[in-house]
């Protein structure tokens, strides 16, 4: 029997930065359409239907809120449905139209997984790649590949080529072949065992499921570095708008701050005691933008703060949120996502599987509550 090697685990209890480095980003692909003022020619489109017609449109190849198309009952429209990387299309096809182009690792680093099992994911056959600029651990992630063409522990440049395009994951066909690219920021290094109490499906990607990378805005990391070389990536982190505020008990992990210390807003010295309570700063769709001690207690995470909408805030914030108004707090999933952020573990209760034994009502005829799902994410298509 042949062992194949497809995760490398590279933690330690506290990351050591270094003086920041220049990120030297390239593009995934030969398509570099994203910097011509060409946008349909770089994003891959997607199908949408409205009123029962079916037409296709780049836009929703995008990052960000792009997909999902609903009318308010206020009249608005919005988009619901997050996506938290680039479909970037292909620049030459085969006789059969099957993508040629090959996928270039879009920075210097180190592979630590890949899949190669299409249906293992929504990202079909993909690659994971560790980036150091001295500002914390860094992930680029390249997902619906035809082939992977690289090996964990395998150094890598700028543009070394790790794998070919093509369309494997659920829900995509030859017509939207495309790379999916994603830059991301690290979760919990006890990622198994949130995802052990929160889900009953088995994790076969291990500490670099989707679940545990957070995107970044990648489209304008790229734009905003063509600009500045010199482009720091924890300053463009921290340049992200807040959409919503949570506070966390002071004695929380925060695995997150020893990762990216650069996070809290008042410089702690080693050792420091521990807080009353956390404020975490969150964007629209969930990435940490800033954390801050507060002599606030608070015994569980809630919401504090929301950037004011007529629009619920289910819908703003990848069901996060729930409420409107001025009345807000955590939905179910919201709430194990940020458990995950903080390493409250002990607060969740865990999951059951599909046909397994409920424990009898403490009352007659009582209904047991539906247990919380976790935070979708719709990432990869």
């Amino acid at each position: 029997m042949r062992l194949v090697l497809t995760s490398l685990f590279i933690f330690s209890e506290v990351t050591v930065l270094a003086e920041p480095q220049p990120l030297k980003l390239v593009l995934p692909t030969a398509n570099h359409a994203l910097f011509t003022g060409k946008p349909e020619d770089f994003y891959q489109f997607v199908d949408r239907t409205v009123k029962g017609v079916t037409f296709t449109v780049w836009e929703g190849g995008q990052f960000g809120f792009v997909r999902n198309p609903t009318h308010l009952s206020t009249g608005q429209d919005i988009f619901t449905k997050f996506h938290e990387g680039l479909d970037i299309k292909p620049m030459a096809r085969d006789a059969k139209g099957d993508p040629l182009d090959e996928i270039l690792a879009i920075a210097a680093g180190e592979v630590v997984h890949f899949s190669t099992e299409p249906g293992a994911s929504n990202y079909g056959r993909y690659v994971v790649i560790r980036h150091n600029w001295g500002e914390g651990p860094f992930f680029s992630l390249y997902a619906h590949l035809r082939e992977v063409r690289c090996s964990i522990g395998q150094k890598v440049e700028a543009g070394t080529p790790i794998g070919l395009m093509g369309y494997s994951g659920a829900g995509i066909d030859s017509r939207r072949a495309h790379v999916h690219l994603e830059m991301t920021m690290f979760l919990s290094s006890r990622f198994q065992t949130w995802h052990d109490l929160t889900n009953t499906t088995p994790n076969r990607h291990l500490i670099y499921n989707g679940l545990n990378l957070t995107g970044l805005d990648v489209a304008r990391l790229y734009r905003e570095h063509q600009a500045n070389p010199m482009l720091s990536i924890a300053a463009q982190i921290k340049s992200t708008e807040e959409q919503f505020r949570v506070s966390v008990p002071g004695h929380a992990e925060m695995e997150i701050l020893k990762n990216y210390p650069w996070l809290c807003a008042e410089p702690r010295l080693p050792g420091s005691a521990d807080p009353m309570s956390w404020q975490i700063s969150f964007s629209a769709w969930g990435l940490p933008v800033k954390i801050t001690p507060s002599s606030t207690i608070a015994p569980m995470p809630a919401v504090t703060w929301v950037r004011p909408s007529p629009i619920p805030q289910y819908s703003l914030t990848r069901g996060i949120v729930n409420g409107v108004a001025g009345r807000y707090s955590l939905s179910a999933s919201g709430l194990q996502y940020v458990q995950l952020v903080t390493g409250l573990f002990e607060q969740i209760k865990p999951a059951t599987a599909p046909g397994a034994a409920v424990p009898p009502p403490t009352k007659p005829k009582a209904k047991a509550k539906p247990k919380a799902k976790s935070r979708p994410k719709s990432k990869g298509k």
